[in-house]
């Protein structure tokens, strides 16, 4: 690699996986951990703060996490943060997940028994190659379902809201991607104009943005609406 270190990053809510982790990155050289988040929240909170020039270049993600899993983390993350890879890091191989991760926006797919130095090669195998790692037993599930579907993979082309946004936060989204305001979505729905403004904060603080602008390009990109 570069000179430079390659700054990377981890969303693990587990502990014991979070201290293995680390234990194989500190073994390798010119990497700099950015920060390790414990569930999909905390990694989107630990982004917002950062300047961009020190995002993370790679972040691990795992899949299984409470409040917003990996999948959906991704699929936001990808959204807001473009230029950020992420490597999937899971002891589920089962095939929805799989395709659910790479339609998120994955570029790559390991499972957590790898060693350190297959952490490393899946790093110089995305920035250097635009490669696509996965660990054999995920490549051959892989394969196995792209044949089964006569080489394509039918999947959802929609990535689902986060879980915590409520009914009446997507009533609220769906109005706001079309271009109303606050004062005119609160009497399409009966409500007051402060309470579907606390909506909308709700709303931008669920999804971790700032804009009724990134709200919508959220929405497009994600076939929410």
């Amino acid at each position: 690699m570069e000179n430079k270190p390659v700054i990377i990053a981890l969303a693990e809510d587990n502990a014991i996986n979070r201290n293995t982790f680390l234990q194989k990155i500190n073994v390798l050289h010119d990497y700099k951990l950015s920060f390790i988040a414990k569930n999909g929240h905390e990694c989107l909170e630990e982004l917002k703060g950062l300047p961009f020039n020190a995002l993370p270049q790679i972040i691990f993600m795992d899949i299984e996490m409470p409040e917003l899993d990996g999948i959906q983390t991704i699929a936001l993350a990808k959204s807001l943060y473009p230029q950020i890879h992420f490597i999937v890091l899971t002891v589920f191989d089962d095939d929805e997940k799989i395709f659910d991760a790479i339609k998120a926006g994955a570029s790559g797919y390991l499972l957590k028994h790898e060693s350190a130095a297959a952490l490393e090669d899946a790093i110089i195998n995305v920035l250097k190659y635009q490669g696509a790692p996965m660990s054999p037993a995920i490549a051959r599930k892989a394969l196995q379902l792209l044949s089964r579907s006569g080489g394509s993979a039918e999947t959802k082309a929609e990535t689902n809201l986060p879980a915590a946004i409520t009914e009446r936060e997507k009533e609220i989204l769906q109005q706001m991607v079309n271009g109303w305001d606050a004062k005119r979505i609160a009497s399409a729905l009966n409500l007051s104009v402060l309470t579907v403004r606390k909506h909308i904060a709700n709303i931008y603080e669920k999804l971790h943005v700032n804009s009724k602008a990134q709200v919508i390009s959220l929405a497009h990109k994600n076939n929410w609406v």
